[in-house]
């Protein structure tokens, strides 16, 4: 079987702990990006690294999942969370969403409780979810930046999935660590609530005979001044 090289970018403290911004990974013929962040973590510089941080993977500058296969000469770029820097992760993705990987994503050393949520699909056969991908993960990240500063998280996380959720599969998921459980429950609670108020995601309900029924919703509230979004008490 043949080889492909690709390189591979990194950044921020990927690239430092790497020491380079880039690094020439050579694979099998047919690989794809999952199999190029299995080779990555297998280095020393990013052991573990990768495994405790929920990035998102680019291939020549378009947004791609663990499935997608490369080609000769592809770069493929390692973006670690974005959204607010160390202290907010965001993430609207059609890929299954990961509890556990989110709550190691909001560890700090100055976080004396880590609070978890997590929304599953019940009662139909499926939920299909739509999302304004953009104006979504801007909107959470906002919400979650609230959240930091009004209840002095440490970190907090949120992600959503798009399409389909099987019954008993996660939909939409958050992490919040603080020094304190009280804060830690007060910042989960009020960035579940707003995310579920204010980003810009539908749902359909879809029972296993196929019918299906879009749920009814109501629009954010809207503060005058700024002709945005309010916060949610």
């Amino acid at each position: 079987m043949g080889k492909v090289t690709v390189t591979v970018r990194l950044f921020a403290v990927l690239r430092e702990r790497a020491g380079s911004d880039s690094i020439e990974v050579e694979l099998a013929e047919g690989a794809t990006v999952a199999d190029a962040l299995e080779a990555l973590s297998e280095r020393s510089s990013l052991a573990g690294l990768l495994d405790r941080m929920p990035v998102q993977m680019a291939v020549n500058r378009s947004y791609a999942g663990p499935e997608t296969r490369l080609a000769p000469d592809d770069e493929l770029a390692l973006v670690p969370p974005i959204s607010g820097g160390a202290d907010v992760h965001v993430r609207v993705t059609g890929e299954p969403l990961s509890l556990g990987a989110l709550a190691t994503a909001v560890g700090r050393r100055g976080a004396g409780a880590i609070v978890t949520f997590q929304g599953v699909t019940r009662e139909v056969s499926r939920l299909d979810y739509e999302a304004y991908r953009e104006m979504a993960e801007e909107r959470i990240a906002a919400i979650l930046r609230d959240c930091v500063e009004r209840h002095g998280l440490e970190a907090v996380a949120a992600e959503h999935r798009t399409g389909g959720v099987a019954r008993g599969e996660a939909s939409v998921i958050v992490a919040v660590s603080a020094a304190h459980r009280d804060e830690a429950f007060a910042g989960a609670r009020e960035a579940i609530d707003r995310i579920k108020a204010e980003a810009p995601i539908w749902k359909r309900e879809v029972e296993r005979d196929g019918a299906s029924r879009w749920v009814e919703g109501r629009p954010p509230p809207v503060d005058a001044e700024r002709g945005t979004p309010e916060a949610t008490r």
